[in-house]
């Protein structure tokens, strides 16, 4: 995506279920569960670099002794600076005879992180700013070890603000922050009743000091503190706790927007965002792990045992198809292949576009992220020149024309041809406050192969993830591209268009952004259509006032084919400046390819404005009522 948009954070949660002797004696050290952590959160990087966090639960520490830690970080290479400080001080340790590690005992009293069950989060900012306080994972503490709560996630709410006035509505006085605040403070509200009632069930027949902890911990019922805490929640979530007294939990929600999966064994359950983490980290296969099933809440006790069961109603399943497209990494088998497919799909609509010109064509991609497209459109393209080379030979050779000089001509002058044409040269990184200056260091960011065109002949069909604003296509790609001098330049978006707003964990809330949008709004000035910009103002007003189930922003888009609306983007990415006088053209994937493509993941409101859950067309109209008064900011 050479449109940069904040996304999708990251969690991992390891729960050790052997003591740490175990693995010193196993595997030679006794932060092996503390290395795994780290581990999967390095693989998956890619989902969060505005912060990171991990936490920390020990078991069977004694009365007066700390067992529940956590650390933040929010500056740059956040996840290094966590684990190097947290190594460097058990390195410390050790050198000064504190720990030993084969005495493991030395290493949970001495140790933060020298516990059995430890929880990450790579954090992009998508609400709360970027401030430490924001940073995952939050804290709800007590004197108790069943009320004391950590809590993280990939997630948003489309109703925080109702939540956090049915938290008044219960008598708290939250923190109004963010929608992580509002669930850990829901929670926590349900984490307290549960613990009161059997506190006092346990008291009336005389249960006290250990006994009374014991029991409260033993009989705490995780997954009905999670049912009766999701009654209102609405949205996209991945949501991971860590409770002091040693139990855990993983909550997907019933539309399965979010990614999760787990791998268990006699040693360890771990879960993560991304199923290719957990196989690389622990060395599975793709059958070892599963995913967590949308509207269930995997339950880890204190004691050991895993339990799945569902905390919600189901929703239609849902799951978001940007995953499949840019956002998780692309060394999963499934979505490897996923990402082949929706290159080549694109194939039929790029040999248009190109009149078929096998000859005089170079193809290539950017960002790399797309480089995986890249490769299943090739394949395509040599599938489709193979049957019409066989076919021409089969011909000729019927009719008696065929000539080595015509194989010539067939194959070895008229064969797909796919070079690096862009690279990412540097990410280069400016303090400077001048927006001019600053977009003409960013325009140096991307750099050409000269030479792997040919100026004036070839023309260049350049494989993108997706296109949201248009932003980097007009300010450098597009003219770096012109240095090259093609006979044409066709974009190429594995992505249909973007054109309704996300809600459920991607931050593009903002319609008026959108170069989709921009463009149909255009299109209806031009047409004398413009009324129909007031009208579904109006409509969007009173859906919102009544919480309708309605996308009336649809209406912004009837009256136009998905290639007039393609064609007017190109008149707004286009540098005015621009000295080259070729063609530029923009080809999207369709829907329909889209779902053949990526047949298990049909989340596609960004793209049809189809949503999931209800909170979702509050927000598409509100964004549009903030689009229509000039309103900057999200719209949930």
């Amino acid at each position: 995506m050479s449109d940069r948009i904040t996304h999708e954070c990251g969690v991992a949660l390891v729960r050790l279920l052997k003591p740490l002797s175990y693995y010193q004696e196993k595997y030679g050290s006794p932060l092996w569960g503390f290395t795994k952590l780290f581990l999967l959160m390095e693989k998956q990087h890619n989902r969060g670099q505005d912060g990171a966090g991990v936490a920390c639960v020990k078991l069977d520490m004694p009365a007066g002794a700390p067992y529940l830690f956590r650390e933040r970080n929010i500056k740059s290479n956040p996840l290094d600076r966590i684990f190097r400080s947290l190594l460097s001080q058990y390195n410390e340790h050790v050198a000064k005879g504190v720990i030993h590690p084969e005495f493991t005992d030395t290493v949970k009293q001495n140790f933060d992180f020298g516990g059995e069950l430890l929880m990450g989060h790579l954090r992009y900012g998508t609400s709360g700013g970027y401030n430490i306080s924001s940073c995952h994972p939050f804290f709800r503490r007590s004197p108790w070890p069943t009320r004391n709560l950590a809590l993280c996630g990939n997630f948003n709410l489309t109703n925080t603000d109702e939540l956090n006035r049915s938290l008044i509505a219960m008598g708290q006085h939250p923190i109004f922050a963010t929608d992580t605040q509002a669930i850990l403070e829901k929670i926590g509200f349900f984490l307290d009743e549960e613990h009161e009632d059997i506190y006092r069930f346990l008291r009336k027949r005389d249960v006290a000091g250990d006994e009374l902890t014991r029991r409260i911990s033993e009989d705490l019922d995780v997954t009905r503190v999670i049912t009766r805490a999701s009654q209102k929640w609405d949205g996209g979530y991945t949501l991971c706790g860590l409770i002091g007294n040693g139990d855990a939990f993983v909550a997907r929600d019933p539309s399965g927007i979010r990614p999760c999966f787990y791998f268990q064994n006699d040693e360890v359950v771990a879960f993560a965002s991304e199923r290719a983490p957990l196989m690389t980290v622990f060395d599975l296969a793709v059958e070892d792990v599963r995913e967590v099933e949308p509207g269930h809440v995997v339950v880890i006790k204190r004691r050991g045992t895993v339990t799945s069961a569902p905390f919600t109603a189901p929703l239609p399943r849902a799951s978001c198809s940007f995953e499949r497209i840019y956002f998780s990494r692309g060394n999963d088998v499934d979505i490897y292949r996923e990402r082949q497919a929706l290159g080549g799909q694109l194939a039929p609509q790029i040999l248009k576009s190109i009149g078929h010109d096998w000859g005089n064509t170079v193809f290539s991609f950017i960002p790399n992220t797309s480089e995986t497209a890249f490769y299943g459109l090739m394949s395509a393209l040599r599938t489709q020149r193979r049957d019409e080379v066989k076919s021409a030979i089969l011909e000729a050779s019927r009719q008696g024309t065929l000539t080595e000089q015509l194989v010539d001509d067939l194959i070895l002058r008229n064969w797909p041809r796919g070079e690096k044409v862009v690279s990412k040269d540097i990410k280069i990184r400016t303090f400077i406050g001048q927006e001019a200056l600053r977009n003409q260091l960013a325009s140096h960011v991307y750099d050409i192969t000269y030479g792997s065109v040919r100026a004036g002949q070839d023309n260049l069909v350049v494989v993108d993830d997706s296109i949201v604003r248009g932003t980097t296509l007009r300010r450098s790609i597009l003219r770096i591209l012109a240095r090259l001098q093609p006979k044409k330049i066709v974009i190429v978006s594995t992505a249909p268009q973007i054109r309704y707003p996300d809600c459920y964990g991607i931050d593009m809330s903002e319609l008026g952004k959108f170069i989709a949008f921009e463009a149909a709004v255009a299109l209806l000035n031009e047409r004398g259509q413009s009324q129909l910009l007031d009208e579904v103002y109006e409509l969007c007003r009173d859906e919102v006032a009544k919480g309708g189930p309605h996308n009336h922003v649809r209406r912004i888009y009837e009256p136009f084919t998905p290639e007039e609306i393609s064609r007017k983007i190109v008149e707004f990415v286009r540098p005015k400046s621009l000295d080259w006088k070729g063609e530029v053209e923009i080809i999207f994937q369709t829907i329909e390819n889209l779902h053949a493509a990526v047949p298990h993941h049909q989340g596609d409101w960004y793209f049809t404005g189809r949503y999931p859950t209800p909170g979702g067309y509050r927000v598409v109209n509100q964004a549009y009522i903030n689009f229509y008064e000039k309103q900057d900011g999200r719209s949930y």
